[in-house]
């Protein structure tokens, strides 16, 4: 009879060990609590590191605003090195912006009266506007066609843009009250960058 109640009772541990073994079931919902946790935490720190990236752009804004000009919701700085076109807009696109393409008289009034303080009264600066794709279509550097152009057409000069294919790069000349012209892309001039304020 002990040797029925020792193989009853040796039935019943295995079976309870089964059991145990079967039914792990109570762990996974705390593996996946753990899961989400951490899902929720990496989603967290992704958001603080976009905001702080937002905000170093914000303060590199700042610092560019300071030190040049706005005009109509832009930050504009000028760099009075002279480079050619191609090498003035890589640079600019470096500093998280692109070559200054006015949008109104207005602005390239207020463009203008910048370049002579800040490059000086002689000078032509390289504006985002070119004719590179598609001879006689000028368009910004994002390759969207211009509605606003200002280009030389007093006597004093030919007509503007005059350059053919040879000349596919807009300039601004102070001298000249802003009036634009085209030229040589590979000629160095001073430049004008704008960024946009977010």
């Amino acid at each position: 009879m002990e040797c029925k109640g020792v193989r009853t009772l040796m039935l019943v541990l295995m079976m309870v060990t089964c059991s145990l073994q079967q039914t792990p079931a109570k762990k996974k919902p705390v593996r996946k609590e753990k899961d989400a946790a951490i899902e929720e935490l990496q989603r967290q720190i992704n958001d603080i590191v976009q905001d702080l990236d937002r905000l170093k752009e914000e303060q590199a804004l700042q610092r560019v605003c300071l030190k040049g000009t706005k005009i109509n919701g832009k930050c504009v700085l000028a760099d009075p090195v002279k480079k050619s076109y191609h090498t003035a807009s890589e640079d600019c696109n470096a500093l998280g912006g692109y070559l200054a393409a006015p949008s109104s008289a207005e602005e390239n009034d207020q463009l203008t009266k910048y370049i002579q303080q800040s490059v000086g009264p002689a000078e032509q600066v390289w504006l985002g506007v070119n004719d590179m794709v598609t001879e006689g279509t000028w368009a910004n550097q994002s390759g969207d066609s211009i509605s606003y152009k200002n280009w030389d057409t007093s006597s004093s000069r030919s007509r503007q843009p005059d350059g053919g294919t040879s000349q596919n790069c807009a300039v601004l000349s102070v001298a000249a009250q802003g009036k634009w012209s085209d030229e040589k892309c590979r000629d160095e001039n001073p430049s004008v960058c704008q960024f946009n304020i977010v």
